[in-house]
């Protein structure tokens, strides 16, 4: 919904621009149209800088899988208890992963 939002929104600043600068005012020179077309840009970059900044968020919702916080550890080792008692533990390797936690 949100993109269908921007994407109008966008025709419209690009159409507001437009206009703006194509006008020609009876007693402004250029001046006028340069202010207009770079505010207008400002306005649309804005407007874009909002969106890509609102689309990077992750919402989670119920019933939704996501991936839990990093874990490392070894796996695959061979462990022993040698004749002196001691837990002796062999082989496999360092691995991180994460995670997945259903709601």
């Amino acid at each position: 919904m949100i993109k269908k939002v921007m994407q109008a929104l966008m025709a419209l600043a690009l159409v507001v621009g437009v206009t703006a600068s194509s006008i020609q005012p009876a007693e402004a020179g250029r001046g006028g149209r340069v202010a207009a077309g770079i505010a207008a840009g400002i306005i649309g970059l804005g407007l874009l800088g909002a969106y890509a900044h609102e689309r990077d968020r992750h919402y989670r919702y119920a019933g939704e899988c996501y991936p839990g916080p990093e874990e490392c550890g070894w796996k695959n080792r061979r462990c022993f208890t040698n004749s002196w008692g001691d837990r002796v533990c062999r082989g496999g390797r360092w691995t991180c992963w994460r995670p997945t936690y259903c709601d």
